[in-house]
């Protein structure tokens, strides 16, 4: 059990990181990981991680409430999960049933304004869970206020592959051309996607990876990312909010280094546009009669040179 002085540090601590955070990510998406891992080290089955981490979900859920997130990705089940025994997959359907239902109905979801919504190949899951993802979208589906995607049965590249295939299938059959193939059309065929790109991914449990999720809404919008080592149950506040100013110290370097780049890039179009100055006005100087043109063309060209320099 944590101690009254550990407590009472964390809380100053979470006060602390507050106050040096501005206004955070608009979408999050999270890799949950360390749930087995987190049982074992404890003593406990595999079950009793994932459930402990299904309490750190709704944790997450109020804490991106407080910081004004406004869309919450969350990888609960991967295609490579099905290749787990069967004694463990079961509790895990059980699981994700009841707490599909459960938020379905609970009052916070509703007073939030949360939209359910389900991301990966759920057909490929138990119909008892299927069930559950229709009953949560379905009870949900009127919100707007903040979005929560459950990524089921979910593979990225899974995902690429298969809107790609969807887009040559269309071009084989003549309802598109391949000219007109860009990021609409591949978006267009992707599972249903996220409102939002991706600003932030998190990943729990100590692996440095972000394992075949999100490629194109995370990876392709050069999202950033945050590593922690506790598992999955373990994750706390602090390191949501630590994770939230990774994310702002990595914006303001993105900003300073497109600054720097367009900068250089300004000079570099004044450079090219005084030499093709240059060469204009020689050509202009030995067609023009008299000296008093070709001194005033000089004199130009040497006041662009002087202005480029003091830049």
């Amino acid at each position: 059990m944590r101690s009254r002085l550990e407590t009472l540090f964390d809380s100053t601590y979470e006060r602390v990181l507050r106050r040096e955070i501005g206004d955070g990510p608009d979408h999050v998406a999270i890799i949950q990981d360390g749930n087995r891992r987190y049982a074992r080290s404890r003593g406990d089955d595999a079950p009793d991680g994932h459930r402990a981490g299904a309490d750190t979900t709704e944790r997450v859920l109020d804490w991106c409430g407080d910081l004004g997130v406004e869309e919450l990705t969350l990888y609960a089940f991967s295609t490579e999960n099905f290749d787990r025994p069967d004694d463990e997959l079961d509790p895990l359907f059980d699981l994700l049933e009841d707490k599909l239902r459960e938020f379905a109905d609970a009052d916070r979801v509703h007073e939030q304004g949360v939209c359910i919504r389900a991301l990966g190949d759920v057909e490929r899951l138990p119909e008892r869970v299927r069930d559950a993802v229709e009953y949560a979208e379905a009870r949900t589906a009127g919100h707007d206020d903040f979005t929560l995607n459950i990524a089921l049965a979910y593979g990225g590249r899974n995902e690429l592959l298969g809107a790609v295939r969807a887009v040559a299938r269309d071009v084989a059959d003549g309802d598109l051309a391949a000219d007109d193939v860009g990021v609409a059309e591949v978006e267009s065929r992707l599972y249903r996607r996220p409102v939002r790109d991706v600003d932030l991914i998190i990943r729990t449990g100590g692996d440095e990876r972000t394992s075949n999720f999100l490629p194109w809404h995370a990876n392709g919008n050069e999202a950033a990312a945050y590593f922690c080592s506790p598992y999955w149950p373990e994750f706390s506040k602090v390191d949501f909010l630590r994770s939230i100013r990774t994310y702002e110290a990595r914006e303001e370097s993105w900003r300073r280094t497109r600054a720097k780049r367009a900068a250089a890039l300004v000079r570099s179009l004044a450079a090219v546009e005084l030499d093709e100055a240059r060469a204009v006005a020689v050509r202009l100087r030995d067609r023009l009669p008299g000296d008093a043109t070709g001194e005033e063309l000089n004199e130009a060209l040497e006041t662009g040179a002087a202005g480029e320099t003091a830049d």
